[in-house]
Parts: C-alpha cells; structure tokens; sequence
C-alpha cells in the first residue's frame, strides 16, 4: 500500500442536509465508529476547485489581493474558483480562472499539487495547478463584480513570499501551499517531474 492516503467510508446510519446555499450546502452525518458508537458529524459540502500558481519567466508569481468577509482580512491570494460544472475537467476550469482574473493564459501547465482544506470540516477539494510560459491573454479583460471589483494584482518574486508565508505574513491555504510546494519541487526533482495537468483527481473525477 505505501505511505498514503487511502479512500475509506464508515457507515452513516442516518443523514440530513439542513442547510443548501448556491454553491455549497451542509450535511449533517450520524457516523458508526469503529467502536460501534454512533457520532454526528456536520460538514460543508463543496463542488471542488482549482487554483492557479502562475510563474513568469522572472521567477515571479502572479498574486491577487481580495476580501474574504469570513476571515474579515483582504487575502494575497493565487488565482482561484469553484467546479461549478460537475465532472468539469479542472485544467480547463484554471485555465477560465486565471483568464479571469488575471487576463493572463500560460502554455505550460503541471499538476503542483491537491489538497482538502479542511477535511474535519468540508470535502473541499483542490487542485493546485503551476502554470508557466505566462503572458498576457487576447480580447478585452472580463468584466468583475462584487469582490472581484477591487481586486489588486501583484507579481512577486518566489522566495519574497516563501519568507512571507514562513513569517506569518500570508494566509491563504492555496498560495501557502502552493509556494511551498513549488519550492520543494524546485530543490528536488524538478518541475518537469511534476504530473501532467491531465494526471487522474480520483476526489473529482473529470472527463477529458
């Protein structure tokens, strides 16, 4: 088996969703332990999403600052969205979301890493995605709204946000993750060694 996370599912005996939004809903799970007790368990349903590390040829990464009304901070962030399409082929969603943000599209893409974000939580899946060759996209830029509207963009030199993350600094999960899992990459094997953006996501199963 090796050393990894493995897929398992302990027997629900009863499940409700009390809560439905219009991307994410709550279920609320009475679970059989191994004991044979019984534990309610509420979390987060979420479609899934996608984040983009996009690396210019000057070693820097694009970054976005946005508010998140949750955590009440203006977030660095790396371009990101939701599946909202389900079986949606998640390269062509970041593609979409850095096209979106950004207005910028890359011609090299790796698969950099996934993630749940908060497994005692929510079954939020992610895919990390380093996008390089990066420039910028053709047509008019695509029209924000809401948060999006007061978006600044940024791109800062790799290791500028490595001392960031590691001083407390940066929060977003997806850039903290992603820069340091660049980083590993980029002292390790290399890049190149990373899986092909179409590499197998059995938490989010796509077609091609």
């Amino acid at each position: 088996m090796g050393f990894q996370d493995t897929p398992e599912e302990w027997r629900v005996t009863e499940s409700a969703t009390p809560f439905r939004g219009k991307k994410t809903s709550v279920r609320a799970d009475d679970v059989e332990m191994p004991d044979g007790t019984v534990a309610h368990r509420d979390y987060q349903v979420h479609p899934g999403s996608v984040a983009v590390l996009a690396l210019d040829d000057e070693g820097r990464v694009l970054v976005l600052r946005q508010y998140r009304h949750p955590v009440r901070h203006k977030l660095w962030e790396i371009p990101a969205g939701l599946l909202d399409v389900p079986g949606e082929n998640p390269l062509h969603a970041a593609q979409r979301e850095l096209y979106e943000e950004a207005h910028v599209k890359a011609e090299d893409w790796r698969v950099l890493t996934d993630i749940y974000t908060s497994p005692g939580g929510s079954d939020e899946a992610v895919r990390i995605f380093l996008a390089r060759d990066v420039s910028e996209a053709e047509g008019e830029r695509f029209e924000v709204a809401e948060e999006e509207a007061d978006m600044e963009l940024a791109r800062v030199p790799l290791q500028d946000l490595v001392r960031k993350v590691l001083a407390g600094d940066l929060h977003n999960s997806c850039l903290v993750v992603g820069v340091l899992a660049l980083t590993a990459a980029l002292a390790g094997d290399g890049v190149d060694a990373l899986r092909p953006a179409d590499a197998p996501w059995p938490a989010r199963p796509f077609e091609d």
